[in-house]
C-alpha cells in the first residue's frame, strides 16, 4: 500500500472570558485530538488597550481571551509546553508585543526559544481593509512587520513571522481574483521593505517562512482553483521578483478558516454542510493542499460557539483525514481541463489587479483604492443574494422548514459572563500594584527611543515584557511615536449609477424629505472596538445610493462620539452596527446619552449577531428596529427607515 501523506493541522481558533478558563479550553481541545493551538484575542488586546480603558467597555473577553501583562500569557499557557507546539496567534496591530509576551513565558518554562514554532498573523494591511484592528499609520506598521520578521530570522528560525490573510479579503466581499491580487501585492510590499532588514544570504529562507492564511468558499470549484492559482503565482513571484532558486522556499504554505461569511441563522444546521463542502476545496487537491485547517462552527452566525460546536468541526476533519482514502493518492486534478482552464483564468485577472497596484506603487499607496474597490464587490454580492440570482438555501429559497432542535434549551450558544470584564479589570489593578513600576518605566522609554530611532522594536518589546509593562502601554508608546489612524470606509459620498429597483425608495424618501424640511439625515455608527463594517458600509452604501443623507465615519466610535455626530449633524435617525456580542452594554450607553443630550425622539437602529433574547432587551432600552444576518434585504431596511421619520405616517 502507498505511503500515506501526513494530514494538515487540525487548529480550533479559540479563545475567551480569561486567559485561565481558555488554557482550560486548549488543554481539553489537545486532549481530544486537536493538533495546534490557534489563540483568538478579544479585542481590546487586538487594538492595544488595556482592559479598563474607556473604550474597552463590554469587549473585554468576547471574541477572544484577554491579554494585557505577561501574568496573563503566564496563565494563558499554563501547563502547555511551549517547545512542543505549535502555536498560531491571530494578532496584527499588536503582534510584536504578544509575540514578546510569548517569548519571555517561553524562557520562563526553560524553552530554547530557537525551536519555537508558530505562527504571528502580523498582517496590517488587511487590517485596513477588513478587519480594523489597526492602531498605527500603514508604513511604520509595515516596519513593526518586518521588525518582527528580522527578530525571528535572528533568534526564532522556525516561526512564520507574517502570515499574509486573505481570509477578511473574502468576507469583505472581494472577488476570487482580487482576493489573490491584494494578498500577493501584501507579500510583496513585507519582502521589499524586509530586503533592507536581513543579511542577502539569509533573505530566501525569509521567503520560506511567509505564510498565507485563506479563505475557502461555498463555490467548490472556483475555491480549488483559486488554491492552485495561489501556489502558482507565489512560485512566480518568487522566483522572478525575487530570483529565489530553491523551490521549497517558493513553496505556498498556507492554513485555512473557511467561510464564515456564508454561514446562515436561518436553518444553522445547513451550515454544516457549507463547512464540509468549504473544506473539501482546501485538501482535495495535494499541490495546494493547506497546511492547517480551522473550521468555524455551525452556529457562529447565531453567536460564541460551545465547546460541543467545535468539537463537531474537529471532528468533520478527523473523519476527513482517517476515515477516508484522500492522503493516499496523489493530485487528483493534474491534467483536468477544467481545473487547468480556470486555473489560468484566475491568474489572468490576478496579474492584471496586481500590475495596476504596482503602477499605484503597491500595497501601502494602494489601500484607498483597494478599499473602495471591496466595498463594490460587496454591495453587488448583496445584490445578487437579494435579487435572488445568487441562491442561498433557507434564506433566499427554501425559507420553510422544521423548527431546530439544535437550538433548543440554551439557545445553542455560548454567552460570556459580564462578571469576567471586572474579575479582569481586578487582576490588572492588582498587576500595576505588585510590579516594579521604576523597570517598567525604564523599560517603556528604551521602547520609545528604539521606535523614535528607526530600531528594531523587538528587544526592547520583549525587555518591557519581561518588566511587567501592559499591552495599553505598549501599544501607548507606539502612538506617542507614530500616530493615531484612521482607515478609509470605502464609501464614497457620492452615489453609485446603481439605481434599478430603487426607484420607489427613492421616491419614497424625496417624498418623507419635503415633508421634513431637509434631506433625510441618517447617521450609521459602530461603537466599541469590533472593526467588521461589512455591515455598516453595506447600510451607509445603499441608503446613499436612496437619496438619503449619510454620515458614516467608520469603526471604533464611543458613545460619547455617536451622540455627539447625531446632535450635530440633525440626525433624523441613528444607526449602531456591532458584531462583537457587546451589543447590551454599548447601545444601553448610546441610549442613555440620547436621552440626557434631548435626543431621545430620534429613533436609534441596530444590526449585528444578536440572540432574540438580546434583541427584546434591546427593544425594551428604547431601539425602535433590530436587524441581524437574517435581515438580508437592504431595501426593506431602507422604507422601514423612511417609515420611522415619516411626519405622516407619525401622525397617522
Amino acid at each position: 500500500m502507498a505511503q500515506k501523506d501526513k494530514p494538515w493541522l487540525f487548529r480550533t481558533y479559540a479563545g475567551h472570558s480569561t486567559a485561565a478558563k481558555s488554557n482550560e479550553l486548549y488543554r481539553t481541545n489537545l486532549s481530544k485530538g486537536q493538533t495546534g493551538l490557534s489563540v483568538a484575542f478579544d479585542l481590546p488586546t487586538q487594538t492595544g488597550y488595556d482592559s479598563d480603558h474607556v473604550l474597552a467597555r463590554g469587549e473585554v473577553g468576547k471574541v477572544g481571551v484577554p491579554v494585557c501583562h505577561l501574568g496573563d500569557m503566564r496563565a494563558l499557557f499554563d501547563q502547555i509546553p511551549l517547545e512542543q507546539m505549535n502555536t498560531s496567534m491571530t494578532i496584527n496591530a499588536t503582534a510584536p508585543w504578544l509575540l514578546s509576551l510569548y517569548v519571555a513565558v517561553a524562557e520562563e518554562q526553560g524553552a530554547d526559544v530557537s525551536k519555537l514554532q508558530g505562527t504571528v498573523q502580523n498582517d496590517i494591511i488587511k487590517e485596513y481593509l477588513s478587519r480594523g484592528t489597526y492602531i498605527c499609520p500603514p508604513k511604520p506598521s509595515l516596519r513593526m512587520i518586518t521588525d518582527v520578521a528580522a527578530y525571528t530570522a535572528q533568534h526564532l528560525p522556525k516561526w512564520n513571522p507574517m502570515n499574509v490573510c486573505s481570509y477578511h479579503l473574502q468576507e469583505a466581499g472581494a472577488t476570487p481574483e482580487q482576493e489573490l491580487a491584494y494578498a500577493l501585492a501584501t507579500g510583496i510590499a513585507v519582502l521589499d521593505d524586509l530586503k533592507g532588514k536581513v543579511e542577502p544570504q539569509d533573505f530566501p529562507a525569509m521567503v520560506g517562512r511567509i505564510s498565507f492564511f485563506v479563505n475557502a468558499g461555498i463555490r467548490f470549484v472556483t475555491e480549488l482553483c483559486k488554491m492552485r492559482a495561489f501556489t502558482e503565482l507565489w512560485d512566480e513571484i518568487c522566483r522572478e521578483r525575487y530570483g529565489i532558486d530553491d523551490e521549497k522556499y517558493r513553496r505556498f504554505r498556507y492554513g485555512v478558516q473557511v467561510n464564515s461569511l456564508g454561514l446562515t441563522e436561518q436553518q444553522p444546521e445547513n451550515n454544516v454542510y457549507r463547512i464540509l463542502i468549504e473544506m473539501l476545496a482546501v485538501t482535495l487537491s495535494k499541490n495546494a493542499r493547506a497546511r492547517a485547517v480551522q473550521l468555524p462552527a455551525w452556529n457562529e452566525a447565531l453567536g460564541l460557539p460551545r465547546p460541543w460546536d467545535q468539537q463537531w468541526s474537529l471532528r468533520m476533519q478527523q473523519i476527513m483525514a482517517y476515515e477516508t482514502d484522500l492522503l493516499e493518492y496523489g493530485d487528483l486534478f493534474d491534467g483536468n481541463p477544467v481545473v487547468a482552464a480556470k486555473v489560468e483564468e484566475l491568474k489572468d485577472g490576478a496579474r492584471a489587479e496586481l500590475k495596476l497596484l504596482d503602477e499605484m506603487g503597491g500595497a501601502i499607496a494602494a489601500i484607498d483604492y483597494m478599499k473602495s474597490r471591496l466595498v463594490e464587490s460587496n454591495a453587488a454580492r448583496l445584490n445578487r443574494v437579494e435579487d435572488g440570482e445568487t441562491v442561498v438555501v433557507g434564506v433566499n429559497r427554501w425559507q420553510g422548514g422544521e423548527p431546530s432542535p439544535l437550538t433548543a434549551g440554551d439557545g445553542g450558544i455560548m454567552v460570556v459572563d459580564p462578571a469576567v470584564e471586572q474579575d479582569q479589570v481586578a487582576r490588572l489593578n492588582q498587576w500595576r500594584q505588585t510590579r516594579d513600576n521604576a523597570a517598567v518605566e525604564a523599560a517603556l522609554s528604551r521602547l520609545r527611543a528604539d521606535a523614535e530611532a528607526g530600531r528594531n522594536i523587538m528587544p526592547a518589546s520583549i525587555a518591557a515584557a519581561k518588566a511587567g509593562a501592559t499591552t495599553g502601554e505598549w501599544a501607548g508608546v507606539m502612538r506617542q511615536v507614530h500616530g493615531e489612524y484612521r482607515g478609509p470606509t470605502g464609501v464614497s459620498p457620492n452615489p453609485s449609477n446603481r439605481t434599478e429597483g430603487l426607484e420607489p425608495i427613492r421616491e419614497a424618501v424625496d417624498a418623507v424629505s419635503t415633508r421634513l424640511g431637509r434631506r433625510l439625515k441618517f447617521v450609521v455608527g459602530k461603537p466599541g472596538l469590533d472593526g467588521h463594517s461589512n455591515g455598516a458600509e453595506q447600510i451607509a452604501f445603499r441608503a446613499r445610493d436612496c437619496g438619503i443623507d449619510i454620515t458614516y465615519d467608520g469603526i471604533r466610535l464611543t458613545p460619547e462620539q455617536i451622540v455627539a455626530a447625531a446632535r450635530d449633524q440633525q440626525a433624523h435617525v441613528v444607526g449602531l452596527s456591532i458584531l462583537s456580542g457587546s451589543h447590551l452594554p454599548l447601545v444601553r450607553d448610546v441610549m442613555e446619552r440620547m436621552r440626557a443630550a434631548g435626543l431621545g425622539h430620534i429613533p436609534v437602529i441596530v444590526g449585528g449577531i444578536i440572540p432574540d433574547d438580546d434583541a427584546a432587551q434591546l427593544r425594551a432600552m428604547g431601539v425602535a428596529r433590530v436587524y441581524t444576518p437574517k435581515d438580508f434585504e437592504l431595501n426593506r431596511i431602507m422604507m422601514d427607515l423612511v417609515a420611522l421619520v415619516d411626519p405622516a405616517a407619525q401622525a397617522a
